[in-house]
């Protein structure tokens, strides 16, 4: 969905980066510049910049750069529409239509809006409904599981009563009855309106914007009904971009940094982990993991232990669950846990030591997946241990660690007793894996040297930043050869043309996040950075890089020239290019010898 960009820039120009980054960071102001420890990777002494003037930042130490937008779409864990939605309402700014409105997208939303309101009144009925004195069931089954007053408020837990109490209380409050079915609340049986989750203790599934999108509910009493269900996906749920918890995981994600995030299967694991202080704790609600849920994990942190049940259910059929971690960048480790034992019961029969010692005893993926393919496996029956040692050694091989490999056939050789340099033969003759090609994003072009490149960073950063010595410049006249450096060039031709001020903010909305564009413009805007630009040095350097991009542009017309001519036949055409070469040698002499 894209914004105005109208009303994306009246967002920005009413914000100040500064006052909103306070509300996250200890900042400290230096001269013109606000200085924090970065959010974003960790440090002990600040290298994290704000510049108020330009309304941007950027980090000296790892390179994250961006203007108000990013800055709060990384500390807040949003996407970019959720991120400007927020900032409009800090604004008090109404969101515009969008490029893409149309009376069609426009009911959307107002249907959206109106399933949220019915959700969070949803709620705060259930909630009521445990709190009446009539819920006698609920509160036993939470005095069961020990769960505390605090962390049934924190999590928000209900009660359903009966089937039909809450249908007649959204009639009450004026909400149809499509609105009530389309919000998976409310079912239709036998033309009867009835509560999705009759009887049920109730869980609340709140988004990352703290928003309540569906429900979770258990029974309490044995029945032919599944012991635990969501309501259904809407407008608003997507159980597979869903984790629960995630609105305490962000509140977390705000006072600390986040090493590692616990994945559980379901409510009651999450609820018992977060209890016994184990607050980076999110749950799948389910064993299949999803793209989606591995880029929502990944906002958050870089490694995920994986803590589902001990009782082998599924659990072959999980790893390629584990697998779309692994491919969205994620480090994945699986936590064993004692046969027969969830993460609630360990912590109810051993207590918090013994989770850690289950998360400390945390093991790689390969391993994982070795110690799943063992299972069930009998070693003594020669076919059956022919079998698991062709199918580990093919899990070996995708290792790219040697000494890892190295490492799991000396485990494979003591499980099976085949020799060592057997299990590496057998390793060495299989196939090369042929790896699909992946689309690669458009790289940078490589300019011809490090130092052509070195170059190019310096003149654009001092033009950039306005060095006194860079004032006289051409800039039409400048060889540049990577497409950024061409692009912020023409940026600041055009601003000298019509004589307007350079603003550095603006460079953000042309390179797009997270591509190799907008990393080349980070490494430019590290030479912002104390006295680079400044100084007698600076003022020979800049006039050397000059020299050195206008050189190795010449060398190129005289590499294409020659090339020309070793494959020209016509005598006269010949002549004529001899004669540029001859230009283009006294050119690069005369530049060489600092002659104009």
């Amino acid at each position: 969905m894209a914004v105005n960009q109208q009303f994306l820039q009246t967002l920005k120009d009413k914000l100040n980066i500064v006052e909103v980054a306070s509300g996250y960071l200890h900042l400290e102001k230096k001269g013109a510049t606000y200085w924090a420890c970065c959010p974003f990777h960790h440090e002990k002494t600040a290298s994290f910049a704000l510049n108020e003037s330009e309304q941007y930042f950027h980090c000296f130490g790892c390179g994250a750069s961006g203007d108000i937008i990013k800055l709060v779409s990384e500390l807040e864990t949003l996407d970019f529409m959720d991120t400007v939605k927020l900032l409009a309402d800090r604004a008090k700014l109404p969101m515009p239509e969008t490029d893409f409105d149309n009376e069609k997208t426009a009911q959307q939303k107002k249907k959206r809006d109106t399933l949220l309101r019915l959700m969070k009144d949803c709620a705060h009925f259930y909630l009521n409904n445990l709190n009446s004195g009539n819920a006698n069931a609920h509160i036993e089954y939470i005095l069961k599981r020990q769960i505390p007053s605090p962390i049934v408020r924190q999590f928000g837990l209900g009660a359903s009563l009966n089937y039909t109490d809450l249908p007649k209380f959204l009639l009450k409050k004026g909400y149809t009855k499509q609105d009530m079915i389309d919000s998976g609340t409310v079912n239709e049986v036998d033309g009867r309106l009835v509560d999705a989750q009759g009887g049920r203790l109730i869980f609340p599934i709140i988004n990352a914007l703290g928003e309540v999108v569906a429900f979770g509910g258990r029974v309490l009493q044995k029945t032919d009904f599944a012991k635990y269900k969501n309501t259904k996906e809407t407008l608003i749920f997507n159980k597979s971009k869903t984790l629960y918890n995630v609105n305490l995981l962000k509140k977390l994600k705000r006072s600390q940094t986040i090493n590692e995030v616990i994945m559980v299967e379901g409510y009651m694991d999450t609820i018992s982990l977060y209890q016994a202080g184990f607050k980076n704790v999110v749950a799948s609600m389910g064993t299949s993991l999803t793209q989606d849920q591995a880029r929502l994990i990944k906002r958050y942190t870089s490694t995920v232990l994986i803590s589902y049940d001990a009782d082998g259910a599924g659990q072959k059929a999980n790893l390629r669950g584990l697998e779309i971690l692994k491919e969205a960048g994620l480090n994945v480790k699986v936590v064993p846990l004692p046969d027969g034992l969830d993460p609630d019961d360990v912590i109810k029969q051993r207590g918090v030591e013994g989770y850690q010692r289950c998360l400390d005893s945390a093991m790689p993926l390969i391993d994982y997946k070795l110690s799943v393919l063992k299972k069930g496996v009998d070693l003594s029956k020669t076919e059956e241990k022919r079998k698991y040692v062709a199918d580990a050694i093919n899990i070996i091989r995708a290792s790219e660690n040697v000494a890892e490999q190295e490492d799991l056939l000396k485990r494979l050789r003591e499980e099976t007793g085949v020799t060592f340099e057997a299990l590496k033969r057998q390793l060495l003759s299989l196939p090369e894996k042929v790896e699909p090609k992946k689309e690669k994003s458009k790289p940078i072009r490589q300019d011809q040297s490090n130092m052509q490149l070195k170059a190019s960073r310096f003149v654009i950063a001092s033009l950039l930043f306005g060095a006194k010595y860079a004032q006289e410049t051409d800039i039409a006249d400048v060889p540049f050869v990577s497409d950024v450096h061409t692009i912020i060039a023409r940026y600041l031709l055009s601003k000298r043309l019509l004589e307007d001020e350079v603003h550095i903010r603006e460079l953000f909305d042309i390179f797009e996040q997270n591509t190799p564009e907008f990393e080349e413009l980070t490494k430019i805007l590290d030479f912002a950075e104390g006295d680079n630009l400044t100084g007698e040095v600076a003022v020979k350097y800049y006039a050397d890089c000059i020299k050195q991009l206008q050189i190795l542009d010449i060398d190129n017309q005289i590499a294409q020239i020659q090339l020309k001519i070793k494959n020209c036949t016509d005598i006269t055409e010949q002549s004529v290019l001899a004669s540029g070469l001859t230009n283009l040698i006294k050119l690069k002499a005369k530049i060489k010898n600092g002659v104009q």
